[in-house]
């Protein structure tokens, strides 16, 4: 084992928090010994129920209005859209500024943009046009916002627990999911869609006294003020792309997340129909269905943290090739049982391929680069989402949706196999990285 400089000392942490460590079960949580993560992270138990709730609503809202369900599509699309466009510029500014004042505005921002929808919805003064103007502005916001949470994360907990604590942020990711969507029903069912705007809108405050509570001074891993790619926004986003074209480890896990996501991890908008046309079993399968991959997914996520390991390649693609091969079992079954436990494994190897890429990125990147490289893993990670759900959307309107989704997993299959073919030199720059310990 090589000795490790002052710099990176400081980045792991002191000794004195890695000797006390957390064993067994407890290794679980292990990130959430940190005081500034454990702040951030139950803010965000609440915020991300809220916007489950309120996501939830909104498609409701939209059918009411409309009755047509292109444009619900158009909203989801707008939404996802600038974080497609402008995503890459986001994290340009994630690495210029300070993560937390930013996460201030970003925060503050859609709260408000929850807020303005309470009242139009509470009013009855809500039309269409409002709709798709909030949520291309909260896709602006999203498109600042994740970049700068996802490069937050390791100054937060430091690189001893980082692929922890991504594993607990995606597993309070699809807890949220799972709850959310529930109390959305039963309160649409009782007080009707506008309680759930509020809703939202008030469960920004615990995120925002949460980054406001942060202690500045007990950060890790403090990026330079100035990056190496001078004043010019452009500049500065060609020395993040560069960084991703000559760095085997980035180029190959964003390539085969691009993909992947592009044709594998967009097949949410077909489960409608398989409940409906293939399995048979209504909304109440339906919401089943759904429920049961959110399990799994969350299981995933717990089982990551626990294990708490730095991922190399072979660990990020063999999920892929999985979820891929899953994938395609669930297209072609025709029993409701057996597509349950397929659809929950599915969504156990959809996590454990995303939270080890987002790691591995994560440990690979400079400090001064994080915001940027993780802004390219947003775009072709969410920001494929419109296109990816127009394209199986297409294809199952042609071919019926089991052969879209068989040809999702197929496509994906190929990728995540070319991956694990190509992986040496991706393992090489991994273990040569002066950033890991």
């Amino acid at each position: 084992m090589r000795t490790l400089s002052k710099k990176q000392q400081d980045f792991d942490g002191s000794a004195a928090i890695a000797s006390s460590s957390p064993n067994g079960l407890g290794r679980t949580f292990s990130a959430l010994r940190h005081r500034n993560f454990r702040l951030f992270w139950s803010g965000q138990l609440i915020s991300l129920t809220g916007t489950w709730m309120q996501s939830t609503g909104e498609a409701w809202l939209v059918l009411q209005l409309t009755h047509n369900a292109f444009l619900l599509g158009l909203v989801g699309a707008l939404q996802f859209l600038p974080v497609l466009l402008l995503t890459l510029f986001g994290g340009v500014l994630a690495d210029r500024l300070p993560k937390r004042k930013v996460l201030l505005c970003t925060q503050t921002f859609a709260l408000l943009q929850a807020a303005t929808l309470s009242i139009l919805v509470a009013t009855g003064k809500i039309q269409l046009w409002h709709i798709l103007v909030l949520a291309c502005l909260l896709g602006l916001t999203t498109s600042i916002d994740n970049p700068t949470r996802q490069a937050f994360v390791i100054e937060m907990a430091g690189r001893e627990d980082l692929p922890n604590a991504i594993a607990l942020n995606s597993s309070l990711f699809n807890m949220a999911r799972i709850v959310g969507p529930g109390i959305a029903g039963l309160l649409i069912a009782w007080l009707g869609i506008a309680p759930l705007y509020l809703l939202n809108a008030l469960s920004f405050i615990p995120v925002l006294i949460g980054l406001m509570m942060i202690d500045m001074t007990k950060l890790y891993a403090l990026p330079k003020a100035v990056t190496q790619g001078g004043p010019n926004i452009f500049q500065s986003l060609g020395e993040g792309l560069s960084y991703v074209k000559r760095t085997p480890a980035v180029w190959l896990t964003i390539g085969v997340v691009g993909i992947v996501s592009l044709f594998g991890i967009n097949f949410n908008v077909m489960l409608p129909l398989f409940a409906t046309d293939v399995l048979h079993s209504g909304p109440t399968g339906f919401g089943f269905i759904s429920s049961t991959f959110g399990i799994g997914s969350l299981l995933s996520a717990l089982w990551l943290a626990w294990r708490n390991r730095n991922p190399n390649i072979t660990q990020l693609v063999i999920p892929a090739i999985i979820f891929a091969i899953l994938e395609g079992f669930f297209a072609l079954s025709k029993l409701y049982v057996l597509s349950l436990v397929l659809i929950a494994g599915v969504g156990f190897a959809q996590v454990a391929f995303s939270a080890r890429a987002n790691t591995t990125l994560q440990m690979v990147t400079p400090d001064y680069l994080r915001g940027r490289i993780m802004s390219v893993y947003m775009m072709v990670f969410a920001g494929s989402t419109p296109i990816g759900n127009l394209l199986m959307g297409e294809l199952s309107r042609q071919a019926g949706a089991p052969t879209a989704m068989l040809v999702g997993a197929v496509v994906s299959l190929i990728a995540a196999s070319v991956a694990l073919i190509l992986r040496a030199p991706a393992e090489k720059s991994i273990a040569q990285s002066t950033y890991i310990s």
